[in-house]
Protein backbone atom coordinates (compact mmCIF):
# COMPACT_ATOMS: atom_id res chain seq x y z
CA UNK A 1 0.00 0.00 0.00
CA UNK A 2 1.16 3.25 -0.65
CA UNK A 3 3.37 5.62 2.29
CA UNK A 4 0.40 8.03 3.70
CA UNK A 5 0.87 11.87 2.79
CA UNK A 6 -1.37 13.42 5.12
CA UNK A 7 -2.14 12.97 8.94
CA UNK A 8 -5.66 11.63 8.26
CA UNK A 9 -4.25 8.85 6.01
CA UNK A 10 -1.62 7.87 8.65
CA UNK A 11 -4.37 7.69 11.15
CA UNK A 12 -6.56 5.46 9.12
CA UNK A 13 -3.95 3.20 8.51
CA UNK A 14 -3.04 3.08 12.31
CA UNK A 15 -7.15 1.86 12.32
CA UNK A 16 -7.02 -0.47 9.50
CA UNK A 17 -3.70 -2.21 11.13
CA UNK A 18 -5.88 -2.73 14.69
CA UNK A 19 -2.98 -1.02 16.76
CA UNK A 20 -5.42 2.03 17.19
CA UNK A 21 -9.42 2.36 17.63
CA UNK A 22 -11.52 4.50 16.16
CA UNK A 23 -12.32 6.21 19.76
CA UNK A 24 -8.59 6.56 20.30
CA UNK A 25 -8.00 8.53 17.40
CA UNK A 26 -10.93 11.03 18.21
CA UNK A 27 -9.33 11.46 21.67
CA UNK A 28 -5.45 11.95 19.86
CA UNK A 29 -6.75 14.20 17.73
CA UNK A 30 -8.71 16.57 20.18
CA UNK A 31 -6.23 16.35 22.61
CA UNK A 32 -3.87 17.88 19.52
CA UNK A 33 -6.75 20.74 18.66
CA UNK A 34 -6.99 21.76 21.94
CA UNK A 35 -3.10 22.18 22.49
CA UNK A 36 -2.49 23.43 19.22
CA UNK A 37 -0.13 21.09 18.77
CA UNK A 38 -1.34 19.40 15.63
CA UNK A 39 0.76 17.75 13.51
CA UNK A 40 1.47 17.98 9.85
CA UNK A 41 3.27 15.15 8.58
CA UNK A 42 2.35 11.37 8.88
CA UNK A 43 6.04 11.35 10.67
CA UNK A 44 5.51 14.08 12.71
CA UNK A 45 2.55 12.29 14.12
CA UNK A 46 4.11 9.31 14.39
CA UNK A 47 7.00 10.77 16.63
CA UNK A 48 4.17 12.46 18.83
CA UNK A 49 2.90 8.94 19.40
CA UNK A 50 5.70 7.46 20.14
CA UNK A 51 6.59 9.73 22.57
CA UNK A 52 3.40 9.53 24.53
CA UNK A 53 3.80 5.69 23.92
CA UNK A 54 0.95 4.81 21.69
CA UNK A 55 2.81 3.37 19.35
CA UNK A 56 6.41 1.74 19.44
CA UNK A 57 9.32 2.98 17.02
CA UNK A 58 8.54 -0.68 15.12
CA UNK A 59 4.94 0.15 14.82
CA UNK A 60 5.19 3.63 13.51
CA UNK A 61 8.09 3.16 10.61
CA UNK A 62 6.31 0.25 9.47
CA UNK A 63 2.88 2.40 9.49
CA UNK A 64 5.18 5.67 7.97
CA UNK A 65 6.01 2.97 5.53
CA UNK A 66 2.59 2.33 4.33
CA UNK A 67 2.85 -1.55 5.31
CA UNK A 68 -0.16 -2.05 7.90
CA UNK A 69 -0.61 -5.67 7.84
CA UNK A 70 0.75 -8.45 10.58
CA UNK A 71 0.41 -6.51 14.03
CA UNK A 72 -1.95 -8.09 15.46
CA UNK A 73 -1.49 -12.31 15.63
CA UNK A 74 -3.59 -14.77 15.86
CA UNK A 75 -5.74 -11.91 17.80
CA UNK A 76 -3.53 -12.60 21.05
CA UNK A 77 -0.58 -10.70 20.87
CA UNK A 78 0.25 -7.43 19.24
CA UNK A 79 3.86 -6.88 17.96
CA UNK A 80 6.11 -4.19 19.30
CA UNK A 81 9.55 -4.40 18.27
CA UNK A 82 12.07 -6.35 16.25
CA UNK A 83 14.52 -8.30 18.52
CA UNK A 84 16.48 -9.98 15.99
CA UNK A 85 16.72 -13.78 14.15
CA UNK A 86 18.44 -16.46 13.42
CA UNK A 87 18.54 -19.71 11.33
CA UNK A 88 14.76 -20.73 11.99
CA UNK A 89 13.19 -17.93 12.27
CA UNK A 90 13.04 -14.21 13.28
CA UNK A 91 12.05 -13.56 16.92
CA UNK A 92 9.30 -10.44 17.99
CA UNK A 93 9.04 -8.56 21.26
CA UNK A 94 5.31 -8.76 21.55
CA UNK A 95 2.50 -8.09 24.49
CA UNK A 96 -0.19 -10.57 25.02
CA UNK A 97 -3.44 -8.29 24.70
CA UNK A 98 -5.61 -9.71 27.26
CA UNK A 99 -3.03 -10.83 29.80
CA UNK A 100 -0.31 -7.33 28.85
CA UNK A 101 2.61 -9.86 29.59
CA UNK A 102 5.76 -9.24 27.48
CA UNK A 103 6.72 -12.58 25.59
CA UNK A 104 8.90 -13.28 22.34
CA UNK A 105 7.75 -14.88 19.66
CA UNK A 106 9.85 -16.77 17.25
CA UNK A 107 8.36 -16.78 13.99
CA UNK A 108 9.24 -19.07 10.90
CA UNK A 109 9.65 -17.33 7.58
CA UNK A 110 6.66 -17.98 5.51
CA UNK A 111 8.81 -18.92 2.56
CA UNK A 112 10.14 -21.70 5.20
CA UNK A 113 6.42 -22.99 6.13
CA UNK A 114 6.38 -24.79 2.85
CA UNK A 115 9.47 -26.63 3.13
CA UNK A 116 8.67 -29.68 5.09
CA UNK A 117 12.17 -30.03 6.39
CA UNK A 118 11.91 -26.93 8.20
CA UNK A 119 8.74 -26.90 9.66
CA UNK A 120 9.46 -30.36 11.39
CA UNK A 121 12.39 -29.03 12.71
CA UNK A 122 10.82 -25.93 13.82
CA UNK A 123 8.13 -28.20 15.71
CA UNK A 124 10.64 -30.28 16.84
CA UNK A 125 12.17 -27.59 18.54
CA UNK A 126 8.91 -26.38 20.10
CA UNK A 127 8.46 -30.28 21.50
CA UNK A 128 12.33 -29.62 22.86
CA UNK A 129 11.72 -26.37 24.71
CA UNK A 130 8.46 -27.64 25.95
CA UNK A 131 9.83 -30.09 28.07
CA UNK A 132 12.23 -28.16 29.93
CA UNK A 133 11.42 -26.03 33.23
CA UNK A 134 14.33 -24.41 34.54
CA UNK A 135 16.21 -21.08 35.34
CA UNK A 136 18.87 -21.03 32.86
CA UNK A 137 16.76 -22.37 30.17
CA UNK A 138 14.38 -19.68 28.07
CA UNK A 139 10.99 -21.11 29.15
CA UNK A 140 8.39 -21.68 26.13
CA UNK A 141 4.66 -21.12 27.02
CA UNK A 142 3.00 -22.11 23.85
CA UNK A 143 3.15 -22.83 20.30
CA UNK A 144 1.06 -21.75 17.49
CA UNK A 145 -0.32 -20.42 13.85
CA UNK A 146 -2.10 -17.97 12.26
CA UNK A 147 -3.15 -19.62 8.80
CA UNK A 148 0.71 -19.70 7.26
CA UNK A 149 2.25 -18.13 10.09
CA UNK A 150 3.77 -20.23 13.02
CA UNK A 151 5.46 -19.13 16.00
CA UNK A 152 6.67 -20.42 19.09
CA UNK A 153 5.61 -17.69 22.27
CA UNK A 154 8.96 -18.24 24.37
CA UNK A 155 9.64 -16.12 27.71
CA UNK A 156 11.40 -12.64 26.94
CA UNK A 157 14.94 -12.30 28.14
CA UNK A 158 16.22 -8.42 28.35
CA UNK A 159 19.60 -8.74 28.18
CA UNK A 160 22.40 -9.72 25.66
CA UNK A 161 24.07 -12.77 24.50
CA UNK A 162 27.16 -13.43 25.55
CA UNK A 163 28.61 -13.10 22.19
CA UNK A 164 27.83 -9.75 21.96
CA UNK A 165 28.63 -9.03 25.71
CA UNK A 166 31.89 -9.58 25.33
CA UNK A 167 32.23 -7.86 21.64
CA UNK A 168 30.75 -4.85 23.96
CA UNK A 169 32.95 -5.10 27.06
CA UNK A 170 35.87 -7.39 26.04
CA UNK A 171 37.33 -10.35 27.76
CA UNK A 172 35.71 -10.91 31.18
CA UNK A 173 37.56 -12.59 34.12
CA UNK A 174 37.87 -16.04 35.15
CA UNK A 175 35.81 -16.12 38.45
CA UNK A 176 32.88 -14.60 36.12
CA UNK A 177 33.57 -17.13 33.37
CA UNK A 178 33.27 -20.21 35.65
CA UNK A 179 30.39 -18.58 37.18
CA UNK A 180 28.43 -18.25 33.62
CA UNK A 181 29.40 -21.19 31.87
CA UNK A 182 28.70 -23.38 35.47
CA UNK A 183 24.88 -21.80 35.34
CA UNK A 184 24.96 -23.05 31.48
CA UNK A 185 25.84 -26.17 32.73
CA UNK A 186 23.36 -26.44 35.06
CA UNK A 187 20.87 -25.72 32.20
CA UNK A 188 22.82 -28.28 29.88
CA UNK A 189 22.48 -31.24 33.03
CA UNK A 190 18.46 -30.50 32.75
CA UNK A 191 18.07 -30.73 29.42
CA UNK A 192 20.59 -33.92 29.57
CA UNK A 193 17.72 -35.13 32.19
CA UNK A 194 14.94 -34.50 29.83
CA UNK A 195 16.55 -36.83 26.95
CA UNK A 196 18.09 -33.86 25.11
CA UNK A 197 21.22 -32.79 23.38
CA UNK A 198 21.36 -28.88 21.94
CA UNK A 199 23.88 -29.42 19.49
CA UNK A 200 24.24 -25.85 18.85
CA UNK A 201 26.40 -24.09 22.24
CA UNK A 202 28.11 -21.07 21.28
CA UNK A 203 28.18 -17.53 22.92
CA UNK A 204 25.33 -16.20 21.25
CA UNK A 205 22.81 -19.58 22.19
CA UNK A 206 23.72 -18.27 25.78
CA UNK A 207 21.58 -15.23 27.03
CA UNK A 208 22.87 -12.70 30.11
CA UNK A 209 19.86 -10.91 31.65
CA UNK A 210 20.10 -7.60 33.81
CA UNK A 211 19.86 -9.62 37.05
CA UNK A 212 23.31 -11.92 35.93
CA UNK A 213 21.23 -15.22 34.78
CA UNK A 214 22.54 -16.90 32.15
CA UNK A 215 20.28 -18.83 29.85
CA UNK A 216 20.66 -21.59 26.92
CA UNK A 217 18.50 -20.49 24.02
CA UNK A 218 17.31 -21.87 20.64
CA UNK A 219 17.00 -25.27 20.76
CA UNK A 220 16.61 -25.51 16.82
CA UNK A 221 19.21 -28.29 15.99
CA UNK A 222 17.83 -29.74 19.35
CA UNK A 223 18.20 -34.35 18.96
CA UNK A 224 16.18 -36.25 21.12
CA UNK A 225 18.43 -38.67 22.66
CA UNK A 226 16.28 -42.06 23.32
CA UNK A 227 13.84 -40.91 20.28
CA UNK A 228 15.19 -40.13 16.88
CA UNK A 229 14.99 -42.59 14.26
CA UNK A 230 17.19 -43.92 11.63
CA UNK A 231 14.82 -42.79 9.03
CA UNK A 232 14.52 -38.97 10.62
CA UNK A 233 18.49 -38.62 10.60
CA UNK A 234 18.26 -40.37 6.78
CA UNK A 235 15.74 -37.89 5.84
CA UNK A 236 16.53 -34.86 7.49
CA UNK A 237 20.33 -34.92 8.39
CA UNK A 238 22.54 -37.32 6.46
CA UNK A 239 25.59 -35.66 4.87
CA UNK A 240 24.88 -32.41 6.47
CA UNK A 241 27.39 -30.96 9.56
CA UNK A 242 25.00 -30.02 12.34
CA UNK A 243 26.02 -27.49 14.45
CA UNK A 244 28.27 -24.44 14.15
CA UNK A 245 31.75 -24.53 13.05
CA UNK A 246 33.63 -22.41 15.53
CA UNK A 247 32.71 -24.60 18.04
CA UNK A 248 31.44 -27.89 17.11
CA UNK A 249 32.32 -31.11 18.92
CA UNK A 250 35.12 -33.35 16.77
CA UNK A 251 32.44 -36.72 17.07
CA UNK A 252 29.57 -33.93 15.61
CA UNK A 253 31.48 -33.40 12.28
CA UNK A 254 31.20 -37.14 11.67
CA UNK A 255 27.51 -37.91 12.73
CA UNK A 256 25.09 -35.84 14.07
CA UNK A 257 23.80 -38.83 16.10
CA UNK A 258 25.64 -37.47 19.32
CA UNK A 259 25.58 -37.22 23.21
CA UNK A 260 25.81 -34.79 25.93
CA UNK A 261 29.55 -34.77 25.59
CA UNK A 262 29.02 -33.22 22.53
CA UNK A 263 27.75 -30.01 24.10
CA UNK A 264 30.38 -30.26 27.04
CA UNK A 265 32.65 -30.08 24.45
CA UNK A 266 31.10 -26.66 22.84
CA UNK A 267 30.31 -25.32 26.35
CA UNK A 268 34.70 -25.61 26.64
CA UNK A 269 34.81 -23.61 23.36
CA UNK A 270 32.77 -20.83 24.02
CA UNK A 271 34.55 -20.65 27.67
CA UNK A 272 37.63 -20.09 25.67
CA UNK A 273 35.65 -17.40 23.46
CA UNK A 274 34.93 -15.64 26.81
CA UNK A 275 38.26 -15.42 28.29
CA UNK A 276 40.54 -14.70 24.63
CA UNK A 277 37.47 -13.13 22.86
CA UNK A 278 38.39 -15.49 20.04
CA UNK A 279 36.74 -19.23 19.45
CA UNK A 280 39.41 -21.82 19.83
CA UNK A 281 40.39 -21.91 16.15
CA UNK A 282 39.22 -18.38 14.77
CA UNK A 283 42.08 -18.12 12.71
CA UNK A 284 41.12 -20.89 10.59
CA UNK A 285 38.93 -21.02 7.21
CA UNK A 286 35.74 -22.92 7.64
CA UNK A 287 37.38 -26.18 6.37
CA UNK A 288 40.12 -25.92 8.07
CA UNK A 289 38.24 -25.70 11.69
CA UNK A 290 36.26 -28.69 10.66
CA UNK A 291 39.87 -30.56 10.49
CA UNK A 292 41.44 -28.50 13.65
CA UNK A 293 38.58 -29.03 16.02
CA UNK A 294 39.71 -33.08 15.42
CA UNK A 295 43.55 -33.12 15.35
CA UNK A 296 44.64 -30.07 16.55
CA UNK A 297 44.62 -28.00 20.44
CA UNK A 298 43.85 -24.40 20.61
CA UNK A 299 46.61 -21.69 21.63
CA UNK A 300 47.38 -22.08 25.49
CA UNK A 301 44.79 -20.71 27.53
CA UNK A 302 47.00 -19.61 30.15
CA UNK A 303 49.44 -18.11 27.60
CA UNK A 304 46.74 -15.65 26.05
CA UNK A 305 45.15 -15.42 29.90
CA UNK A 306 48.40 -15.97 32.47
CA UNK A 307 45.72 -14.69 35.31
CA UNK A 308 43.75 -18.19 34.26
CA UNK A 309 43.97 -20.47 37.78
CA UNK A 310 45.73 -23.84 37.01
CA UNK A 311 42.60 -25.42 38.51
CA UNK A 312 40.33 -23.25 35.90
CA UNK A 313 43.08 -24.28 32.67
CA UNK A 314 42.90 -28.12 33.67
CA UNK A 315 39.18 -28.17 33.14
CA UNK A 316 38.85 -26.26 30.04
CA UNK A 317 41.50 -29.13 29.47
CA UNK A 318 39.00 -32.11 30.24
CA UNK A 319 36.68 -30.06 28.78
CA UNK A 320 37.78 -30.37 25.50
CA UNK A 321 38.96 -33.64 25.12
CA UNK A 322 38.86 -34.73 21.91
CA UNK A 323 37.51 -38.06 22.89
CA UNK A 324 34.24 -38.11 24.51
CA UNK A 325 34.89 -40.55 27.25
CA UNK A 326 38.09 -38.22 28.35
CA UNK A 327 35.46 -35.23 28.92
CA UNK A 328 33.64 -34.91 31.99
CA UNK A 329 30.36 -37.20 31.04
CA UNK A 330 27.94 -35.35 32.27
CA UNK A 331 27.54 -30.94 32.80
CA UNK A 332 26.45 -31.85 36.70
CA UNK A 333 30.11 -32.98 36.93
CA UNK A 334 31.29 -29.49 35.37
CA UNK A 335 29.25 -27.49 36.98
CA UNK A 336 30.55 -28.86 40.38
CA UNK A 337 34.22 -28.54 39.10
CA UNK A 338 33.48 -24.54 38.37
CA UNK A 339 31.50 -23.86 41.81
CA UNK A 340 34.70 -23.35 43.87
CA UNK A 341 36.19 -20.71 41.31
CA UNK A 342 32.88 -19.33 40.09
CA UNK A 343 31.77 -18.54 44.02
CA UNK A 344 34.02 -15.42 43.84
CA UNK A 345 32.22 -13.80 41.57
CA UNK A 346 29.26 -12.87 43.12
CA UNK A 347 26.95 -9.72 41.15
CA UNK A 348 25.11 -8.54 38.35
CA UNK A 349 26.16 -7.25 35.16
CA UNK A 350 26.75 -3.25 35.51
CA UNK A 351 24.28 -0.73 33.88
CA UNK A 352 27.19 0.34 31.26
CA UNK A 353 27.87 -3.12 30.41
CA UNK A 354 24.24 -4.06 28.90
CA UNK A 355 22.38 -2.71 26.01
CA UNK A 356 19.94 -0.27 26.50
CA UNK A 357 17.01 -2.20 26.94
CA UNK A 358 14.43 -2.68 23.90
CA UNK A 359 11.80 -1.86 26.27
CA UNK A 360 13.02 1.65 26.22
CA UNK A 361 14.62 1.72 22.73
CA UNK A 362 10.68 1.02 21.35
CA UNK A 363 9.34 4.06 22.10
CA UNK A 364 12.08 6.49 20.90
CA UNK A 365 11.07 8.76 18.07
CA UNK A 366 11.77 8.02 14.60
CA UNK A 367 14.19 10.99 14.45
CA UNK A 368 16.12 9.09 16.77
CA UNK A 369 15.78 5.54 15.78
CA UNK A 370 18.41 3.38 16.03
CA UNK A 371 16.73 1.59 12.76
CA UNK A 372 16.50 4.01 9.73
CA UNK A 373 14.93 2.25 7.77
CA UNK A 374 11.89 -0.20 8.38
CA UNK A 375 12.64 -3.88 10.12
CA UNK A 376 11.45 -6.90 8.23
CA UNK A 377 7.72 -8.03 8.51
CA UNK A 378 7.06 -11.53 10.31
CA UNK A 379 8.14 -14.29 7.90
CA UNK A 380 11.40 -12.63 7.29
CA UNK A 381 15.20 -13.66 8.26
CA UNK A 382 17.43 -11.26 8.73
CA UNK A 383 20.68 -11.90 10.48
CA UNK A 384 20.99 -10.51 13.53
CA UNK A 385 21.86 -11.52 17.27
CA UNK A 386 18.71 -12.50 19.64
CA UNK A 387 18.34 -10.65 22.70
CA UNK A 388 15.73 -12.16 24.49
CA UNK A 389 12.66 -11.63 30.61
CA UNK A 390 12.32 -9.17 33.43
CA UNK A 391 11.68 -10.95 36.28
CA UNK A 392 13.64 -13.46 36.47
CA UNK A 393 15.16 -14.97 39.83
CA UNK A 394 18.41 -13.59 41.19
CA UNK A 395 21.33 -15.47 40.21
CA UNK A 396 21.90 -18.40 42.59
CA UNK A 397 25.58 -19.56 43.90
CA UNK A 398 26.20 -22.71 41.62
CA UNK A 399 26.45 -24.61 44.96
CA UNK A 400 22.99 -23.98 46.39
CA UNK A 401 21.62 -24.92 42.25
CA UNK A 402 23.68 -28.66 41.66
CA UNK A 403 20.80 -30.63 41.24
CA UNK A 404 21.19 -34.64 42.04
CA UNK A 405 23.38 -36.96 39.92
CA UNK A 406 20.09 -38.53 38.28
CA UNK A 407 20.25 -38.98 34.70
CA UNK A 408 20.10 -41.06 31.90
CA UNK A 409 23.28 -43.06 30.45
CA UNK A 410 25.28 -41.43 28.13
CA UNK A 411 25.13 -43.57 24.77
Amino acid sequence: MPAPTTVDEFFALSIKSGLLGMDAVRAIQSDWSRSSADPHTPRDAADALIQNGVLTNFQAEKLVAGRWRGFIINGKYRLLERLGAGGMGAVYLCEHILMGRMVALKILPVQQADDPASLERFYREARAVARLDHPNIVRAHDIDRDDKLHFIVLEFVDGSNLHDFVRRNGTLAPDRVANYIGQAALGLQHSHEAGLVHRDIKPGNLLLDRQGNVKLLDMGLARFFHEDSPAFIKEYEFGYIIGTGDYIAPEQIVDSRVDIRADIYSLGGTMYYLLTGKSPFQDGTSAQKIIWHQVRHPKSLRALRPDVSMDLALVFEKIIAKEPSRRFQTPIELAEALEPIGRGYVGQPSAGEMPISVLTTCHRPLSQSAHPTAPPSPGTNRDNSVVLLPGTPQPRPISTALPSRKQPPTG
